[in-house]
C-alpha cells in the first residue's frame, strides 16, 4: 500500500511516499481504509529527530496519527461494525495513519460525522479530542467563565473556539493579526495580535488554553483566583526546564497547571461526532494535500499562521 515515509530524520523533504504492507488485521481490530489524514505538530518534531529519545533510530519511520475513511474489515472477535462504516479515530501513540490502510481496536475510532466529508472530517479527531479534555475534563471550563486561547488558529486552537463557545464560555483568542477575522468568525468575543501584546497586559482569566508551549510562568499569572491554565505543548528548546515547570504547578499553587498528552478512546470520538452534527463545531480545513506532496504540507504547518489543519488526501 501507498504511505508517507521517511529515511532519516531531517527537514520536510526527507518525506516521500513510499510502499509498505498492508497491516494485518487481527481479531480483535478492524482494518480501516484511509480518506484522508491530518498533518499534527507533533509529527513535525518526530520527523526533525528533536524526539528521538521517544521515535528511536530505526527507519524507514511513517508519519499520521489521525484519520477518516471506511471500514474495510472486520475482525471475528469485533461486534458493532460493518465494512463500509465511514468512520474516524487515532492510532494512539504512534504514528503511520498517513497511509491507504491502518488497523485499529474499535476503542480507537467511532462513526464519522454524517453531515461533513471524510477529508473534512479527517481534520478533527487529534485537535477536536485534545481541545475537549483540555477544557472539560482538564480544565472544568463553565458557562459565564473567561477563557484564553494561545494559538487561537491553528489545528487545536481553532477547535477550542468553537468549544468555549458552545460550552457558554467568553472566548478571546490570542493569533496573528491576518488571521484575526478568522477567529473572530469562529466564534470568538475578542482577538488579540500575540505579536502586539505582551503576556504581562493581558486581562485576568479563569481558563488559558496554551497550544504553543512556551512563557508558561507569565501565562500563570494572568489567572485570575481559583484559574485553570491547560498546556497541551511543552517548551521543545528547553524541555527539561519546561516540563519540570509544568509538573511542579500540578501540585503547588492556588493557580494550577494542567499538562497532558491525549490517548483518546470511543466515548470521545463519539462525543466529538455529537459536536460536529450538532452544529456547535465545524471542521477547519487549511489546505489539502495528495499524498505525494507531504512534504509540502509539513513544509506549509512549520511555516505558521495554519488556518485549522493542513489534510493529506490518501484516497
Amino acid at each position: 500500500m501507498r504511505a508517507a515515509l521517511y529515511d532519516s530524520y531531517g527537514p520536510p523533504e526527507v518525506l516521500y511516499e513510499g510502499r509498505v504492507p498492508v497491516p494485518v488485521r487481527k481479531p480483535g481490530e478492524v482494518l480501516v481504509r484511509v480518506h484522508a489524514a491530518s498533518v499534527n505538530g507533533g509529527e513535525l518534531y518526530g520527523r526533525a529527530g528533536r524526539v528521538r529519545f521517544v521515535t528511536g533510530r530505526r527507519f524507514p519511520q511513517r508519519t499520521g496519527l489521525d484519520f477518516a475513511g471506511e471500514v474495510a474489515e472486520v475482525g471475528t472477535e469485533v461486534t458493532g461494525l460493518r465494512v463500509g462504516d465511514r468512520v474516524w479515530g487515532i492510532l494512539g501513540r504512534t504514528f503511520g495513519s498517513a497511509a491507504e490502510y491502518v488497523s485499529v481496536r474499535p476503542r480507537q475510532i467511532a462513526y464519522a460525522p454524517e453531515n461533513v466529508t471524510l477529508t473534512e472530517a479527517a481534520s478533527l479527531p487529534a485537535g477536536g479530542t485534545t481541545a475537549l479534555t483540555a477544557l472539560r475534563g482538564k480544565a472544568g471550563l463553565r458557562a459565564g467563565e473567561r477563557l484564553l486561547v494561545r494559538g487561537a488558529s491553528g489545528g487545536v486552537g481553532s477547535v477550542a473556539v468553537q468549544l468555549g463557545k458552545a460550552l457558554g464560555a467568553h472566548v478571546t483568542g490570542l493569533a496573528g493579526a491576518k488571521n484575526a477575522d478568522f477567529v473572530r468568525e469562529l466564534g470568538a468575543d475578542e482577538v488579540l495580535d500575540h505579536r502586539a501584546t505582551d503576556l504581562a497586559d493581558l486581562d485576568r482569566y479563569d481558563v488559558i488554553m496554551d497550544t504553543v508551549g512556551t512563557e508558561h510562568r507569565a501565562l500563570r499569572r494572568r489567572l485570575a483566583p481559583g484559574g485553570r491554565l491547560v498546556s497541551i505543548a511543552f517548551d521543545i528548546d528547553h524541555p527539561v526546564r519546561s516540563i519540570g515547570y509544568l509538573l511542579g504547578s500540578a501540585v503547588h499553587g492556588r493557580q494550577r497547571v494542567r499538562f497532558f498528552s491525549g490517548n483518546p478512546k470511543h466515548d470521545l470520538f463519539a462525543e466529538l461526532t455529537a459536536y460536529v452534527e450538532r452544529g456547535d463545531l465545524r471542521p477547519v480545513v487549511d489546505t489539502v494535500h495528495p499524498l505525494s506532496d507531504i512534504a509540502a504540507a509539513h513544509r506549509a504547518l512549520e511555516a505558521g499562521g495554519v488556518r485549522g489543519k493542513h489534510v493529506i488526501r490518501v484516497v
